[in-house]
């Protein structure tokens, strides 16, 4: 379970919201590996650099995910499950470690929470992403 620590929510890219709530689930827009609003890593994930590479990417998108996600959360209120996860992967089109760039995510949600407590994952390759940001990251979460 996580609770709201008053993290700096994610800036806004465009005319959206970071997260939305509707009763007790909560979406957050894609996230890409924006830290400060500054993205860390650009450019197409490939078979020619190792995956290890896009790890922080990964795990800063879900960070930003995550932080977005706990703005909404109430006094008291925690992060029951995250119901999906999305990883949308900006690839080539010979690209087939999906799931392995996806885990990265699952992995970091798994080591801040201490518990498995990821629901259903979606792994999508795409063949771009906006300002050529190598992953995208979106969660629906229960509270």
């Amino acid at each position: 379970m996580i609770k709201n620590e008053n993290s700096h929510n994610p800036i806004p890219q465009g005319k959206y919201k970071p997260a939305t709530r509707y009763n007790d689930i909560i979406y957050t827009s894609g996230m890409t590996p924006r830290k400060e609003g500054v993205l860390i890593q650009t450019g197409k994930v490939t078979n020619k650099k190792p995956i290890i590479i896009y790890k922080k990417s990964v795990e800063q998108a879900t960070f930003n995910a995550l932080t977005a996600t706990k703005s909404l959360l109430n006094k008291n209120e925690t992060i029951e499950e995250v119901i999906l996860l999305k990883v949308y992967i900006n690839t080539d089109n010979n690209f087939r470690d999906h799931s392995n760039i996806a885990d990265f995510s699952s992995d970091y949600l798994y080591k801040v929470t201490g518990t498995p407590f990821l629901g259903s994952r979606v792994t999508i390759g795409v063949s771009s992403l906006p300002v050529n940001a190598p992953v995208e990251i979106h969660i629906i979460s229960a509270v």
